[in-house]
């Protein structure tokens, strides 16, 4: 009897995968707003400041990212982020002057900065495409991948986007 074989060609390709889902950091990330420790939302007296921040249970930061942000438009000086942070630095694991959007981003190119990719040394590789991730990653990877791969690619094994052979 004659038996048909099929050959799975994307297998068969030696293409490997990379997802950027994977370097995606899974720490949670809140807010903290300075408006509500300002004098009536707007202006930073030191001595409300001061009272302010110590009444906060600084606690519910732990193992958190936290993006520090002013939802008005007050002038804070550097000395108030030096104060939060001082209140925060026990519990988070990252702060910064930036949205929780940034703050995701900003960790998770550091995620994929850090990464050991000696595994795509010399190999295939398609970058897998989502339309749901900031460009400024597949930028990233590109650059972190570039010296290291013989092919890089953008989109799925079985229809990959060739960006560069060497």
């Amino acid at each position: 009897m004659d038996q048909k074989i099929f050959i799975n060609k994307a297998e068969a390709s030696g293409i490997i995968a990379l997802d950027l889902l994977n370097y995606k950091p899974t720490t949670e990330i809140v807010e903290l707003d300075i408006r509500d420790h300002l004098f009536m939302g707007m202006i930073v007296k030191e001595k409300e400041f001061k009272e302010s921040i110590a009444a906060v249970d600084f606690s519910v930061y732990n193992e958190k990212a936290v993006g520090i942000i002013c939802s008005t438009d007050a002038i804070i000086p550097p000395w108030a982020y030096m104060m939060l942070m001082e209140k925060l630095s026990p519990y988070a694991v990252y702060a910064d002057l930036n949205s929780g959007e940034t703050i995701l981003l900003d960790l998770w190119k550091r995620r994929l900065m850090y990464a050991d990719l000696k595994c795509y040394k010399n190999q295939k590789v398609v970058v897998r495409a989502r339309a749901d991730h900031d460009p400024s990653l597949y930028l990233l990877a590109a650059g972190l991948l570039r010296p290291l791969v013989k092919t890089l690619m953008y989109g799925e094994i079985g229809i990959p986007k060739v960006i560069f052979k060497s």
